[in-house]
């Protein structure tokens, strides 16, 4: 009877004892990992083209030095900054990536005139505005796709003329100073070659080999100044005289002797006389850094080809107070 009466006890909470059986946790899910969305990526690709392509077109841009038509101030191998909205926008503006010309570039090695592809003629700017006299600017000549850089020299209504290489403005001679020499580098992309320069090429008792360059500084009716370079008589020494046209800018490398320019025809590679205003793609800023062309595609070499000294040189030209 003891017995039974034990088996009947309740516990302290006063709740028969009965086997608790404990619940084994459930596993959690596995991980499904999730596949590519590739239309949001390409989606990503395209948003990230069109805001370069509308910085590109519509605030500034890089430009590349392949020539030396604007020697002194730059040499081939300069990096620039160029606005674009500083007289506005007009046909030249948009960047507009060529397919053909890319691949005819990059892949079949083709010369190319440019990867861009160009709006038909639009007279007329979008906000627009004359350019400054000595201005340096980025000109598409007409019926090319070619960038050209130049220097703002006549605006319209203006009567010019070259003569024995000194420019004259409605009948005033520009202001130019006496010769003195420029001392540039000498390096892959500046090789001061003979046939360019003649004698020019000179070892200084350090070692190192310049290019001696006869230089005059250009002083405009507004005061802006700058250097240009003075190599004797060129073709382009005589010119004019030409009344520039309305909306129209007359331009000229500050490399007066080895400038195809606003003097010379667009057979002769130039720009054929005074560009319209449309043409103009912007004005050049500064210089972001500078190559000797000695850099390969092995990373190591590029630092080693930066020219110092260059990064950050305005391309403004200096101001004479009256």
């Amino acid at each position: 009877m003891m017995g039974h009466m034990k088996d009947a006890l309740l516990d302290g909470n006063n709740t028969p004892d009965v086997p608790v059986t404990l619940a084994t946790p459930a596993s959690p899910p596995a991980k499904v990992r999730p596949g590519t969305d590739w239309w949001a990526e390409v989606k990503g690709i395209f948003w990230l083209i069109l805001i370069v392509l509308g910085f590109h077109s519509f605030i500034a841009k890089p430009f590349y030095i392949p020539s030396e038509s604007m020697l002194p101030g730059l040499q081939v191998g300069d990096r620039l900054v160029v606005s674009k909205f500083a007289y506005g926008w007009s046909f030249v503006s948009p960047t507009i990536p060529n397919p053909v010309a890319i691949v005819r570039g990059l892949v079949l090695r083709q010369p190319v005139d440019s990867w861009s592809a160009q709006l038909p003629f639009i007279h007329g700017r979008l906000f627009g505005s004359l350019p400054t006299r000595g201005d340096v600017v980025i000109v598409t000549p007409p019926g090319t796709r070619t960038d050209y850089i130049k220097r703002v020299i006549g605006l319209p209504g203006d009567r010019l003329q070259v003569k024995d290489g000194v420019v004259t403005l409605n009948g005033k001679q520009v202001g130019r100073g006496p010769v003195h020499d420029t001392l540039i580098p000498v390096d892959t992309n500046t090789p001061c070659s003979e046939a360019d320069y003649p004698g020019a090429r000179e070892t200084l008792g350090s070692g190192k080999v310049v290019c001696r360059l006869p230089t005059v500084t250009e002083t405009l009716p507004n005061g802006r100044r700058y250097d240009t370079i003075e190599l004797g008589w060129s073709p382009g020494d005589d010119y004019g005289p030409v009344t520039i046209p309305a909306n129209h800018v007359f331009l000229m490398g500050d490399n007066r002797d080895r400038s195809a320019d606003s003097r010379y025809s667009l057979a002769e590679q130039g720009l054929g006389g005074p560009v319209p205003y449309e043409n103009l793609g912007g004005r050049a800023e500064f210089v972001t850094f500078s190559l000797d062309g000695d850099a390969s595609l092995n990373p190591l070499t590029w630092w080693g080809s930066l020219r110092s000294g260059r990064a950050g040189t305005s391309l403004h030209p200096q101001e004479t107070r009256p």
